[in-house]
């Protein structure tokens, strides 16, 4: 097996200290089956980022976290990379002005879709009218925006065919970050739309009953965030399309902050992945490295190392330096940062010297931000096979010194 197991843990890859030790104290709470760490893991809030924990009757909202349903969506188009590498600048413009990146952004297009006729907006309802037309009008401005911190949307070049392939990376916006703060208020008694005294990054889960009435909204509330998140991922998609005039031919859409019901060795459990991948054989998925690296399409494999990992994969190359290591301090009110290891000059070289146009993006967000990810990829070799070598060519992110709550 690839995997070791440190004090009940499943770990892939080299353990990293702060996240092994977030695992360990999600292991200590609630009806626990399994803890996992995928290979790219690193610290998160309460349940570490590349973190799997799978419960019995219980659902975590620390656990799927602040950007409910963040995941990624990839295409291949009927294109070839090359029919647009001589308007590449061009349509990388395109691309940032057409669509709204950045922290609390709304579509300037307001876009309508089936899903807020979803009868369970009455979740919201229930706990009162303000919290309903508050979020539901949130969400209505949001959908089809992309966010800040690591969200994207990238045009890329697959190795071998040269097939032209999009991809995007983001989840609910402020929608599922105030509907994930909400319930974890309402499990500390507070009121759904309190303003919550500050989350420590190693407190314990907060844990809710599944058959529970609060643990019953909490995970039809998470699936709404789904669907929401699935929208605005299609939506994006589409736009991109159109830029570049082309059509799709094959997608992949995955959630990496989700909890799904499961049945694992003859058992039903509830799997909270965090920053990770789900990967059930013959399951496809999509796994981004940094804007200075190879991005991947997977399949899960049918074997026991498979299974032990509740069929639970990557998500990405995993940090390997903080945001504040990499881009500095910010001063807030001077806009400005300092003490960061990467300046915007070695950034910009590395890109270049891969062959990227890039938009946006701050140093923290840097390709010395992060691992390889053939080196997390081959940890999980046993896991997943590797169906599509994806290559950036164009990557477009909200701008430098954009703050995103709602990242992963």
């Amino acid at each position: 097996m690839a995997y070791q197991t440190i004090d009940g843990v499943r770990v892939w890859g080299n353990p990293d200290p702060g996240a092994m030790s977030q695992a360990k104290t999600c292991a200590e709470h609630g009806n626990v089956v399994q803890a996992l760490l995928m290979a790219d893991h690193h610290k998160g809030y309460s349940q570490p980022i590349g973190g799997v924990v799978v419960y019995d009757g219980q659902i975590s909202p620390s656990g799927v976290g602040y950007d409910i349903a963040c995941g990624n969506k990839a295409v291949r188009t009927n294109l070839m990379a090359a029919d647009i590498k001589p308007a590449l600048s061009k349509i990388m413009d395109q691309i940032a002005k057409k669509i709204s990146f950045g922290v609390g952004r709304v579509n300037s297009e307001k876009v309508d879709h089936e899903l807020f006729d979803d009868p369970d907006w009455s979740v919201y309802a229930t706990l009162g009218r303000q919290e309903h037309d508050k979020l539901k009008a949130l969400a209505r401005d949001q959908l089809g925006t992309v966010g800040s911190g690591n969200h994207f949307v990238d045009l890329f070049e697959e190795q071998g065919t040269g097939r032209l392939w999009i991809a995007n990376h983001f989840g609910s916006r402020g929608f599922g970050h105030k509907t994930a703060s909400g319930f974890i208020n309402l499990a500390a008694g507070r009121a759904f739309l309190a303003n919550a005294p500050g989350e420590k990054m190693d407190q314990p889960p907060v844990l809710l009953d599944i058959d529970s009435e609060l643990g019953d909204m909490y995970f039809r509330a998470m699936k709404i965030a789904g669907r929401y998140a699935y929208a605005g991922r299609d939506y994006i998609i589409d736009q991109v399309l159109a830029v570049v005039g082309a059509q799709a031919d094959f997608a992949v859409h995955n959630h990496h902050n989700y909890a799904w019901l499961e049945s694992h060795n003859g058992k039903d459990s509830i799997v909270v992945r965090k920053g990770a991948t789900p990967s059930a054989p013959g399951q496809m998925g999509f796994i981004g490295g940094s804007m200075g690296d190879i991005s991947v399409i997977v399949q899960g494999k049918d074997t026991e190392e498979n299974r032990d990992s509740f069929y639970s994969t990557v998500h990405g190359a995993g940090r390997i330096m903080s945001r504040t290591q990499a881009a500095g301090k910010m001063n807030w009110k001077t806009r400005t940062r300092s003490g960061g290891q990467i300046s915007t000059a070695q950034m910009m070289q590395a890109v270049r010297e891969y062959g990227v146009e890039l938009r946006g993006a701050g140093t923290d967000e840097s390709p010395f931000a992060y691992r390889n990810l053939q080196e997390v990829l081959d940890a999980h070799s046993e896991t997943i096979d590797v169906l599509h070598v994806l290559k950036p060519i164009g990557v477009c992110m909200a701008g430098a010194d954009e703050f995103d709550p709602y990242k992963d």
